[in-house]
């Protein structure tokens, strides 16, 4: 139980850890992909809308043809004469209309040949796009008078930095989170030890008293019965012998919680279809006697790894829960099967629905879900957590579920 909570708590931490880490990039590589994507696509059409054909290679340009305002068409806030601008390495093709190529104009230091920036810019001629980036080439096209003009700049060494940049906050990243893995194991330890130690207080203290109640409640026992033998029939010590009855019962189930939670059974290859298959026959008589009827249907040859006297306790607290707990005349259910590697053992009576946020508590000991009932039946919110245990012990799993009217308490083991 605080093995799972320790778990919880880790998987709780590392979980809001990555998302805000995970989160926090997304935001700040996203921002940056937007902002460098927006700058790219100002220079470029700053660099095409300062581009001008050769007069021998432009035939439709009048002599004196001036540029379009005298100001190339540039954003207000854009600066042709940044660092960053006049650092960049560009690359224009011409291509007419018709296809043909009017020139390749690139830098001295341009490691692309004029075969790949021709077809390159066929290829984005004929995908139809403006802009967008092909083998770490910002391009932008632009249609001029007669020709269309596709403007490329080098992003080698900025998307070599940005992916130097990303592997380095992955590495380092990576070994923050396993630094904070081991911190968050140290803090749910520190959270949930105190718990465990109240815990396991509790459990000492209900052995410890148990163990304690045990002698004086027989030497009560004993005395009460002598007392009858010499007195006859007397209304108190009638009343003392009940209460201490009574008392012996709560002292025995004490000390069944305490022995199925802190002693480790011994395990044996037992028959579990012939163990459920005897415990249930007392009950037939049982329930007959309150006008029910156990119906029980057992799988034949399912065997688990398990103790023979826990296994039939936990069969006896389910069929009894179900008995008692029963509503009007009806059935009480019981069934065995094995499915995906596990023994399923279900009992099933017709009763009142427990509200969800209930159904975990009832397996707490000394909870029950009426809390307006007292313990007059002698039985006193032990019998679903001494089940717990026992099915804890084995590796297993219970679980209680509503449906139609009908309560049902699954029991999962694994086979053998």
């Amino acid at each position: 139980m605080f093995k799972k909570s320790r778990r919880k708590i880790v998987a709780a931490i590392m979980s809001v850890l990555v998302i805000l880490w995970v989160g926090t990039l997304g935001v700040i590589y996203a921002s940056s992909y937007y902002e460098m994507k927006k700058q790219n696509e100002e220079m470029l059409q700053a660099h095409a809308d300062m581009y001008t054909l050769p007069r021998e290679l432009d035939k439709t340009m009048p002599p004196d043809r001036p540029f379009p305002d005298g100001k190339h068409g540039f954003k207000p806030d854009f600066d042709p004469q940044s660092p960053m601008f006049q650092l960049s390495t560009f690359y224009t093709v011409a291509v007419s209309n018709n296809g043909e190529i009017l020139e390749i104009k690139k830098e001295s230091n341009a490691v692309h040949t004029d075969d790949e920036l021709t077809t390159l810019a066929l290829k984005i001629i004929d995908s139809g796009k403006e802009s967008g980036t092909e083998d770490n080439l910002a391009f932008y096209k632009a249609d001029k008078d007669g020709y269309t003009l596709v403007t490329f700049m080098d992003n080698t060494v900025i998307n070599e930095n940005a992916m130097t940049l990303f592997r380095y906050t992955l590495i380092f990243g990576g070994v923050a989170l396993v630094l904070f893995f081991f911190l968050s194991v140290f803090l749910a330890r520190k959270i949930v030890n105190p718990l465990e130690e109240s815990y396991q207080k509790q459990k000492q203290f209900i052995s410890d008293a148990g163990h304690e109640l045990k002698t004086p409640v027989s030497v009560v026992s004993a005395n009460a019965e002598l007392l009858s033998r010499e007195l006859g029939d007397n209304q108190w010590l009638q009343n003392i012998q009940y209460e201490n009855e009574r008392m012996g019962m709560l002292v025995s189930q004490l000390l069944d919680l305490a022995r199925t939670e802190n002693v480790k059974p011994q395990m044996e290859h037992l028959d579990f279809s012939r163990l459920v298959a005897g415990e249930s026959l007392p009950f037939e008589s049982v329930a007959f006697e309150k006008g029910l009827i156990l119906k029980s249907n057992v799988e034949n040859n399912i065997c688990v790894e398990g103790n023979s006297t826990q296994l039939k306790q936990l069969v006896s607290i389910l069929l009894d829960n179900a008995i008692r707990h029963s509503k009007d005349k009806g059935d009480v259910y019981l069934y065995l099967t094995k499915e995906h590697g596990y023994a399923k053992l279900s009992v099933i009576n017709k009763g009142d629905e427990i509200p969800v946020e209930q159904r975990e508590q009832i397996f707490e000991r000394f909870y029950r879900v009426d809390t307006a009932r007292n313990s007059e039946d002698k039985h006193y919110g032990l019998g679903l957590a001494i089940a717990k245990a026992i099915v804890t012990s084995h590796k297993g799993h219970i679980e209680v579920q509503c449906f139609d009217g009908f309560v049902e308490f699954k029991v999962q083991i694994p086979v053998k």
